[in-house]
């Protein structure tokens, strides 16, 4: 088990960045799970696999308050753990070391060269929670036959104008540029919002939800039974009747407004994403210096709405984690406290040199309990594990264990094995 605790400092706070907690925990927990696997000779994927759970070891299932005699038993024996709504963390692995050919690594560290350079390679799992959030939206048919959604929802550049676009799209059976989606304002219903990685899989749940309330007002209108309805090439179809949807708003626009709410869900089923990330360094074996060359991240994260959109958000995640683990460090004068590296000419941050192939696949998964949309989130999953993964590569390439992020050549210089 890990725990997380504060420590007081006459120092900015130190909170999330990029990602929440997992990502920052995982940078040293995904190193300690290297450590141990090595040290009882087990293979770092197959340590893990070994050691998967399809449940929360540290949550029981609380009886139902309706079932008194459960409530009874439970005093006489322990209740069964929570079971994780989906867990592939096994396929992630397996398939990422088929993939990255981790099958051709020397457990033995320092053994593999390429010219001057010390070769290795690393991997770390990932891990972060799917969280479940209301959300709602009003989608309303114009006129004209077309739809516009509106939601307080934001788009940070993450897509979200498009994925909330693709959805109502296929609810309604228009193409999508016969949709207008608007966000960002406060007087629209009010969404999940971004970050945490929550905001894809619960905005879009919430358009779900609205048009689905849009669907039933329209085929009411149309004189259509609801449950027999298709909607489809801008047609209302029941049987064989078709009638055109812009027929339903010709005495003038029809609106809907929906929210999506989980009731109890939480405490059913734990939902969480799950990843593997694999990373091959070379390091100089003269000056110490680090070049990443080639990394891959397999990712489980339910339905993914838009594979274009969610694999720039993981990548991009997998860029951050190169500068975590090499380059990105705040200093501090402690004598005055200041800040050294306080803008972007002394804080190192990746750049495209720095960046070398990188590959990433998504299981082909969906999870039902987590939404309407079977779908979770992948920001956050892209970027947690992938620093221990570095890490891991760099001690398979020279032997040297570094625990103090960033992992710059200082720290390796003088523990490099003999140039021979």
């Amino acid at each position: 088990m890990t725990k997380t605790r504060l420590a007081a400092l006459d120092l900015a706070e130190g909170n999330a960045m990029r990602a929440p907690g997992e990502a920052t925990g995982m940078m040293a927990l995904e190193i300690a799970i290297d450590e141990m696997a090595e040290k009882l000779g087990i293979d770092p994927v197959q340590f893990r696999i070994l050691n998967d759970t399809q449940v929360v070891p540290d949550r029981p299932n609380p009886p139902s308050s309706q079932d008194p005699q459960s409530a009874a038993d439970s005093h006489d024996k322990q209740s069964p753990n929570i079971p994780f709504s989906q867990r592939q963390l096994i396929e992630c692995l397996r398939l990422g070391a088929e993939r990255f050919g981790w099958s051709k690594r020397d457990a033995r560290p320092g053994q593999i060269r390429d010219g001057r350079w010390l070769m290795g390679i690393g991997t770390a799992a990932a891990f972060r929670n799917n969280q479940l959030t209301k959300s709602g939206a009003r989608v309303r048919l114009e006129t004209d036959g077309t739809v516009t959604v509106e939601t307080d929802m934001t788009d940070i550049g993450t897509g979200t104008y498009t994925i909330i676009a693709q959805t109502a799209a296929e609810m309604m059976g228009l193409p999508l540029g016969r949709v207008s989606v608007r966000l960002g304002d406060s007087a629209f219903p009010v969404s999940a919002g971004s970050g945490g990685q929550w905001g894809a899989n619960n905005s879009t749940a919430g358009v779900y939800a609205a048009c689905v309330k849009l669907r039933e007002m329209i085929a009411q209108k149309l004189g259509f039974n609801s449950a027999e309805t298709e909607f489809t090439d801008g047609e209302v179809r029941a049987a064989n009747h078709g009638v055109a949807l812009v027929e339903a708003a010709r005495d003038g626009s029809i609106s809907a407004e929906d929210a999506i709410e989980y009731g109890d869900l939480h405490k059913k089923y734990q939902q969480s994403t799950f990843g593997a990330h694999f990373v091959e360094v070379g390091v100089d074996a003269a000056t110490a210096e680090i070049r990443v060359r080639r990394m891959l991240a397999v990712c489980a994260a339910g339905r993914i709405l838009n594979p274009k959109s969610a694999r720039s958000q993981v990548i991009g995640a997998m860029t951050m984690g190169v500068g975590a683990a090499l380059m990105e460090e705040l200093v501090v004068d402690k004598n005055i406290g200041f800040f050294v590296n306080h803008d972007l000419a002394g804080y190192e941050v990746p750049v495209h040199a720095d960046i070398p192939h990188q590959e990433m696949i998504f299981l082909d998964e969906t999870d039902p309990m987590s939404s309407p949309m079977k779908a979770k989130g992948v920001a956050e999953l892209g970027i947690c594990g992938v620093a221990a993964a570095v890490a891991n590569a760099v001690y398979n390439a020279t032997g040297v264990r570094v625990r103090d992020y960033p992992i710059t050549l200082d720290k390796l210089i003088d523990k490099l094995p003999a140039v021979g």
